[in-house]
């Protein structure tokens, strides 16, 4: 695999970088950002939180706004973070220009339907290609959590759910808890997956939530703000808890009064999020 470095800069005694490769899951050239703690300048390896950013958003949204480098650094994990879809020429788009689909919202789903299936295999390159890549060209190990918000969020809490023995932990910030029942997700999957509504369920955080009793169960930390202007029509909180309850999921939810759907919300409880992974990054470390 050939990485090209695109940046490079050094922050609180690490390194955030960006690379672009050719993907083999979404059949196009594909950027990611990684920033790396201090503790790998001096040959240590370290574990990795993964990062699944919203709609309209790159890899630079979470690495240049959150405020996360600083605790990352103290703590000694890594973070990835991919693009939100694929991209550049022949790679299909909304037709009508929209924000919510094609470029940009790739919902971190395998597209069947043409021709986004030709492209749209986020799923695949979270979960498969990306963590690959990362672990054979960086100091890390194999140990990974993940998070994301809004569109991330669905995808964090999706590929987690799905996917219990590759993480120790999953978190998200305002996510799409329920895109079988809201527009966002509506028009996502009805474009990506068609209308055949039970392929819907298998990217929905709370229909694969409902059914989790008997698998394994990883810790999970959701913060949603009560001033956000998607949360009642797009983002459905109170399914997700109710889901949770239905399994006796280990979900913990909580409400923050005042905070919106922006960054000023995430960088204000990142710190918290990533404390949370790592107390179990260091647990599944101490079992290795």
């Amino acid at each position: 695999m050939s990485l090209d470095i695109i940046s490079s800069a050094k922050s609180f005694g690490g390194w955030h970088k960006q690379y672009s490769h050719q993907s083999v899951s979404n059949n196009c050239t594909m950027r990611f950002a990684i920033f790396l703690p201090p503790q790998t300048v001096s040959g240590e390896k370290v574990p990795v939180l993964y990062w699944l950013s919203g709609l309209t958003c790159t890899d630079e949204n979470f690495m240049q706004k959150a405020g996360a480098f600083e605790t990352a650094a103290k703590l000694g994990i890594a973070i990835v973070a991919p693009d939100t879809s694929p991209r550049g020429e022949g790679v299909a788009d909304d037709p009508e220009g929209s924000y919510d689909f094609g470029l940009g919202a790739g919902f971190y789903l395998n597209a069947t339907q043409a021709p986004f299936n030709q492209h749209y295999n986020m799923y695949d390159y979270v979960v498969n290609e990306l963590p690959k890549i990362i672990e054979e060209n960086f100091p890390v190990t194999n140990q990974r959590a993940i998070s994301g918000h809004s569109m991330g969020g669905h995808g964090a809490l999706t590929v987690a759910l799905k996917n219990p023995d590759r993480y120790t932990s999953a978190s998200a910030f305002s996510p799409i808890s329920n895109p079988i029942n809201c527009p966002w997700g509506q028009k996502a999957f009805y474009g990506y997956l068609g209308d055949n509504k039970q392929d819907w369920r298998e990217y929905d955080s709370c229909e694969l939530m409902k059914f989790s009793a008997d698998a394994k169960q990883l810790p999970m930390l959701v913060d949603q703000g009560d001033a956000d202007d998607f949360l009642e029509k797009q983002l459905k909180p109170e399914a997700l808890q109710a889901a949770a309850e239905l399994s006796s999921y280990p979900l913990t939810l909580r409400i923050q009064a005042g905070y919106d759907h922006s960054y000023y919300f995430i960088s204000s409880f990142i710190s918290e999020h990533l404390k949370f992974h790592h107390q179990y990054l260091e647990n599944t470390k101490a079992t290795l």
